[in-house]
């Protein structure tokens, strides 16, 4: 089935426009509006058979960077430093040759405290072209992690429309699957000082949910951050759950290192993490576009633009918490 196909499936399960949290927000703090239709056709693009599973270091991989490249772009983002592309070198979880990937970068000024930052990130990259199940070997990827990079390209829109008071990095990382490279690679040579960056949001696996529930980690490591979310949560048009951020009942249930916030945490930089449990579909051809829930996928996008927008909000309120914390334990 062909990407559009499945898109024009898709879109009639919505009511097409705008999702905004309910309970609204203030006169000051409007809540964020998010277009329903614009995130499921960025999404489907990023899932396309043609992006070939986007492998890090794969012409698939290379086709997704040039479609998020346009519309950084066409955003109107500002790049970091000498450009939107930062290349890495990595060797993958197997060891071997070294490999080459490419984290994306762009910005949206803080109106209030421009030197002051918040790291909004997601991973472009997937497991590429692989074992045939059912005749299928592309590993579209569609939550993981195609979802967050709609997801991410959404709130930039916001975010450039609606200026934050700190600057917003929006981080496009390469080779997560590869074993967190892009995000290593950045906190590795940092493309800003470290010492400047207030917190990392990272989204990951945000659109297949059926039951209608999310996760937000990171409060249990960082606990300053809990009423903020727990404000976001009462509401989220979704249901917005805390946890999986400590390692109970198993160790495999702390998803702290599993996604590109962990080399942040490593550095000692707060995070919230969003993403949905495992689904039948987790590294699967079946994670193909049709199987996301759409109606979930923009409450959870609009959901995540109010904490991001939350967040920013305190960001001087989290900067002083951080400073008077300990630094957490080594992960």
């Amino acid at each position: 089935m062909t990407s559009a196909r499945k898109l024009r499936l898709l879109l009639p399960l919505l009511a097409l426009g705008a999702c905004a949290p309910a309970g609204g927000g203030t006169a000051t703090a409007p809540a964020p509006t998010i277009e329903g239709e614009r995130v499921l056709r960025d999404l489907s693009i990023l899932a396309a058979d043609s992006m070939e599973g986007r492998r890090a270091g794969t012409p698939g991989g290379a086709r997704a960077r040039a479609y998020l490249l346009g519309q950084m772009r066409a955003i109107g983002l500002e790049p970091v430093g000498s450009g939107f592309e930062h290349p890495f070198e990595f060797t993958g979880r197997g060891g071997g040759a070294r490999q080459q990937g490419v984290n994306l970068l762009g910005t949206v000024r803080g109106t209030r405290h421009p030197d002051r930052y918040l790291v909004v990130s997601a991973h472009y990259d997937h497991v590429g072209i692989g074992r045939p199940v059912d005749g299928d070997s592309i590993y579209n990827g569609a939550d993981d992690n195609a979802s967050g990079v709609a997801a991410l390209l959404e709130l930039a829109r916001y975010f450039r429309a609606n200026p934050p008071e700190n600057t917003l990095v929006f981080a496009f990382w390469d080779a997560e699957e590869s074993g967190l490279q892009g995000a290593r690679a950045f906190i590795a040579s940092p493309a800003l000082p470290m010492d400047a960056i207030v917190l990392n949001v990272n989204m990951d696996m945000v659109s297949r949910s059926e039951r209608g529930e999310l996760y937000a980690a990171g409060a249990s490591k960082w606990p300053f951050l809990r009423p903020y979310l727990d404000r976001v949560s009462a509401r989220a048009p979704i249901r917005l759950l805390q946890g999986h951020d400590t390692p109970h009942p198993t160790p495999q249930d702390d998803w702290t290192m599993q996604s590109d916030q962990g080399p942040f945490h490593a550095a000692g930089v707060p995070f919230v993490y969003f993403g949905v449990e495992d689904h039948p579909g987790y590294h699967h051809p079946s994670d193909e576009v049709e199987a996301v829930t759409p109606g979930f996928y923009v409450g959870a996008v609009a959901t995540i633009a109010d904490a991001v927008a939350t967040l920013d909000r305190n960001a001087t309120a989290i900067r002083e918490a951080r400073a008077a914390m300990p630094a957490p334990a080594a992960p």
